[in-house]
């Protein structure tokens, strides 16, 4: 029987599949496309979603569910979009598992993050969440790389942090589960912001400014709903700001910087941000908090306003202490 199981053959999920097996344990990758599945287990390799990185003799690639969730442990890898259908309709197979959600976001329908919606499903299973600033293809590859792994029990959140840290990933501990869900759902929107900037050829200033304020409306929104301000200066918080916006392997910054220079962009990327800022601006609207940043965004997808309309917007905003 498998050790743990990564439910979601995208590249992420692969590539944490690929340091748990090349640390020594047996691991299952699951992926929903037979086909896919097939493909990898025979080439050892996921070459539609993350090429040329290998599979250790221990990872084994399928698209039995059943077989995959009689791991004690399952890493749902899923995009944010999708994991409520997900979790909904797989409810029997993930019933008495150690779930961790490895994805970033908050759910349009609901407005909640992904350890809600997993407990608004299955409120008696054991639930984590790792986030934190990584790239797949660092991961896959052994670079170094600090996550957070957080839940509310502190034996479970202990045990996970020595079950899932590897070789090349170094797991950090919290008992703050909101502030790790809000990091890694809000930097994706200000990455996105921080790519309209770039594109439209604003430079480095502007886009540390959006950063730095960014961060300010991740504070407040976090903050809004329990989290601890620490959490947002760490890892899952801050890092994962840092590396999204100013890295082209970041989906979010790239999609804005595509944006931004007047680019089509591939509807077939899944970029979480863009789901993420009309859901965090619907939050903050029923909240009362001021998001200026995350709503000039949600404008800027929806076409209701151009990059240039939106930086005299931002730029004549009333002044304001820090």
């Amino acid at each position: 029987m498998g050790e743990i199981s990564v439910l979601g053959a995208g590249a992420f999920g692969t590539a944490l599949a690929i340091s748990l097996a090349r640390s020594g344990q047996a691991v299952r990758l699951w992926a929903r496309d037979p086909g896919a599945a097939r493909e990898m287990q025979a080439a050892r390799v996921n070459s539609r979603r993350l090429p040329g990185r290998r599979f250790p003799a221990s990872l084994e690639a399928t698209d039995d569910l059943a077989l995959a969730c009689t791991a004690p442990v399952l890493l749902l890898a899923v995009p944010m979009q999708q994991l409520a259908e997900f979790v909904a309709s797989r409810r029997p197979e993930l019933r008495d598992r150690i779930l961790v959600a490895c994805c970033k976001g908050v759910d349009l329908a609901s407005n909640r993050g992904p350890l809600a919606v997993i407990e608004d499903t299955l409120p008696a299973t054991p639930v984590a969440i790792l986030s934190g600033p990584s790239f797949a293809v660092d991961i896959a590859e052994g670079l170094p790389t600090a996550l957070t792994i957080a839940a509310r029990d502190a034996d479970l959140v202990g045990d996970l942090q020595e079950r899932l840290s590897t070789d090349n990933i170094r797991l950090y501990s919290s008992l703050d589960p909101v502030g790790v869900e809000f990091g890694g759902a809000m930097k994706n929107v200000i990455a996105i912001a921080c790519g309209f900037a770039m594109g439209e050829g604003l430079g480095e200033s502007a886009r540390a400014a959006l950063m730095t304020r960014g961060f300010a409306e991740m504070q407040r929104l976090a903050g809004h709903f329990g989290a601890d301000p620490l959490t947002l200066a760490g890892l899952a918080g801050f890092g994962d700001l840092v590396l999204t916006c100013t890295s082209e392997k970041s989906r979010n910054y790239s999609h804005g910087l595509r944006l931004g220079r007047g680019e089509t962009v591939d509807p077939g990327v899944t970029v979480e941000g863009v789901a993420t800022a009309r859901a965090v601006a619907q939050l903050s609207r029923q909240a009362g908090i001021d998001m200026p940043i995350t709503r000039t965004v949600t404008d800027i997808l929806d076409a209701k306003l151009s990059i240039p309309e939106a930086v005299e917007q931002l730029l004549t905003r009333p002044l304001k202490r820090e």
